[in-house]
């Protein structure tokens, strides 16, 4: 008899271009996906992945306001729609301590850095201004504490003489468009 599949249901919160949230939907095309996008939820009406992901028919919520009400509403939608596992993919808020340990699911983020150096922003910027070889990116698990949370995977990307921070963000963009949803499929075999 045939094993069935059943695809872990992943919500994805963004503020901006949405091209994590393009690389993870289409990997879970993959007939070997181990995962499906159900929701999207933006905290910005003008985010462009809204566009994207109403253009494939995924659930989109945009939830504005201050953090307490956000979190509060969406919440309980995570939990109305049974999501397994919460990715944040260029969303730019930071989540509440009682959020993260209230929810009980694992959210994990991409962070534009080799995880622990270069937490928060302006990554590319400071690796180059501190002479680095190496940047990347990395998929951790969120924590309290701003990219702080375990360390899952990461990706080396070499820093070369001529790089600026926008070729820099480009190079990083395309290893994070690779390993975001290879990590997130890893974690839903599990």
């Amino acid at each position: 008899m045939e094993k069935l599949n059943f695809k872990k249901k992943i919500c994805v919160f963004i503020s901006g271009k949405g091209s994590n949230l393009q690389s993870l939907y289409k990997y879970s095309l993959l007939k070997k996906s181990n995962y499906k996008i159900h929701l999207v939820v933006s905290d910005k009406h003008e985010a462009k992945g809204l566009i994207f992901s109403k253009n494939k028919k995924i659930k989109s919520i945009v939830i504005n306001g201050n953090k307490e009400a956000f979190e509060k509403k969406i919440f309980h939608i995570i939990k109305k729609e049974k999501i397994d596992i919460l990715c944040l993919a260029g969303f730019m808020k930071i989540l509440s301590s009682n959020f993260i340990t209230k929810l009980k699911i694992p959210i994990i983020n991409i962070h534009p850095s080799l995880l622990p150096k270069y937490k928060g922003l302006n990554t590319h910027q400071r690796a180059i201004d501190n002479n680095e070889k190496f940047s990347g990116c990395t998929v951790h698990y969120v924590t309290e504490k701003l990219d702080s949370g375990k360390i899952i995977s990461q990706k080396k990307v070499k820093i070369l003489k001529k790089d600026n921070a926008l070729s820099l963000s480009k190079k990083i963009l395309r290893s994070e468009h690779k390993l975001f949803p290879e990590t997130l499929d890893k974690i839903c075999k599990n």
